[in-house]
């Protein structure tokens, strides 16, 4: 159904948010893989973006999430 799809995407979402939050983390707490140069926020910040984009709704949080929420629903 149509709620069915939107709680999908609400799940995969959150895991991209989940995710990119753990990057942003982890990436700082080692040396920028762009260097300190000018601009290396920006790109490691596209990187992070895309990076949790890409992964988002493929972990398993996210399947975990909405199979708990469609019970509860």
């Amino acid at each position: 159904t149509q709620s069915n799809e939107k709680l999908k995407e609400m799940t995969d979402e959150f895991e991209s948010l989940f995710v990119k939050m753990y990057l942003e983390k982890s990436l700082t707490m080692n040396e920028s893989l762009f260097g300190k140069g000018v601009g290396s926020d920006i790109y490691n910040g596209m990187y992070v973006d895309a990076l949790s984009h890409e992964m988002g709704g493929k972990m398993g949080l996210s399947e975990i999430l909405y199979q708990h929420l469609e019970e509860k629903g």
